[in-house]
């Protein structure tokens, strides 16, 4: 075979990175792994909301216990959206015909068709996990796997936990490969203004370091010998970063940022925040957070691209929209077959050789690895010089 066809033969491989409609590869290998898929507070008692996942039209609703439930976006009767009908105790029914549906996707009731015993139709149903103000499913077959994966020791330790969703107009996977691209922090993070983490970073290129464990990847990232900065991503789309507190005498923020898609244009960036802190700092923590997340990059496309107009709050919002503008530049959807990489994208053809075996194990009828949450945390740096045991 010659250079040019395995470089075309590669390229058509690569994109099973970004199809995550329903049965392509990408997105069974998702199904495997508990999402999260909402907040769990935007859905009350007694109420429901659509949802898209991995191009999948979903029903989240809550039952009158308080319990969660996640079943398919669409009657099975005219196929009209399930969620703008009536949550009655623990099901819910169509506002189209009155069909009725169990939390696990049993129709239980036909009112025109004189059902009766229990009619012969179901539609999607799927577990759900509450965790840290976020509500997970597992969108795979089978029996989930046990909630442990996703668990940091950062999110259920005392402070404040802030949940946050985003939704971006491109790609997942050009954002998963963002985590594990040490380098753009030297350059993206400067862009517009220079906020406490990119002052932090600064704009040394540094020595990088990429193992696969357990969990996922380690990235290691030094930029002198006092200004060392880790980050623990979890297979398949999580990435667990520290960054700076709202002032010098403010302890570090632990993020972790689950990359979600909805179909392969859209992706819900779905973070928790937390802070050791507590009293009064706590609370001023809390009220950023709750002020910050209001802003959403992708909604201020034409100010980024077009005017160079970045926010000016130098945290959330100023870093989330560099991110977005490195990554919303490549496209809706990246095209890997027009690459040129060097040397400093290790991490990425690390991360690349990973998903593609995993994913050919899948289309082989293999098992995949049986990735497991570290038994030992991983060492993140607060600041340049300090390392802590973080998660």
């Amino acid at each position: 075979m010659i250079p040019t066809e395995r470089r075309r033969e590669h390229a058509e491989r690569l994109k099973w990175l970004s199809q995550t409609s329903p049965g392509t590869l990408a997105s069974k290998l998702l199904r495997r792994f508990w999402q999260p898929v909402a907040i769990a507070n935007e859905v009350q008692n007694g109420t429901a909301k659509y949802l898209k996942v991995l191009g999948e039209e979903l029903t989240l609703y809550r039952g009158a216990s308080g319990r969660a439930y996640l079943v398919g976006g669409r009657c099975a009767h005219r196929r009209t959206l399930l969620h703008t009908g009536w949550v009655e105790g623990e099901e819910v029914r169509c506002a189209y015909h009155g069909w009725k549906f169990d939390g696990t996707g049993q129709c239980l009731q036909r009112p025109a068709e004189g059902d009766r015993g229990l009619p012969p139709v179901t539609i999607a149903g799927y577990p759900v996990y509450e965790y840290c103000g976020l509500i997970f499913a597992y969108l795979g077959e089978g029996v989930p796997p046990e909630f442990d994966l996703p668990r940091k020791a950062v999110f259920e330790r005392d402070g404040v936990v802030f949940p946050r969703v985003q939704i971006w107009d491109c790609n997942w996977f050009q954002q998963v490969e963002n985590s594990l691209d040490a380098v753009h922090v030297s350059f993206v993070h400067q862009l517009g203004s220079v906020g406490p983490f990119g002052m932090a970073v600064t704009q040394a290129i540094p020595e990088l370091a990429y193992s696969e464990t357990d969990a996922g990847i380690e990235q290691v990232a030094a930029r002198s010998h006092d200004n060392v900065r880790k980050s623990d991503w979890t297979f398949p789309n999580n990435n667990h970063i520290v960054v700076p507190g709202l002032t010098q005498d403010d302890p570090w923020t632990d993020i972790g940022v689950w990359m979600v898609p909805i179909d392969d244009e859209h992706t819900m960036r779905i973070g928790l925040y937390a802070s050791p802190a507590t009293g009064a700092a706590g609370e001023r923590f809390l009220e950023y957070c709750r002020q910050s997340s209001t802003y959403n990059a992708a909604q201020h496309y034409d100010d980024l691209f077009h005017k160079g107009i970045y926010p000016s709050d130098p945290l959330m919002e100023l870093t989330g929209a560099q991110d977005y503008v490195a990554l919303r530049g490549q496209g809706l959807v990246a095209d890997r077959g027009l690459e040129t990489l060097g040397k400093s994208d290790k991490g990425i053809a690390l991360l690349r050789n990973i998903f593609l075996r995993e994913i050919e194990a899948l289309r082989d009828g293999k098992p995949i690895k049986q990735w497991r949450r570290l038994e030992h945390a991983t060492d993140l740096p607060r600041q340049p010089g300090q390392l802590e045991h973080t998660n």
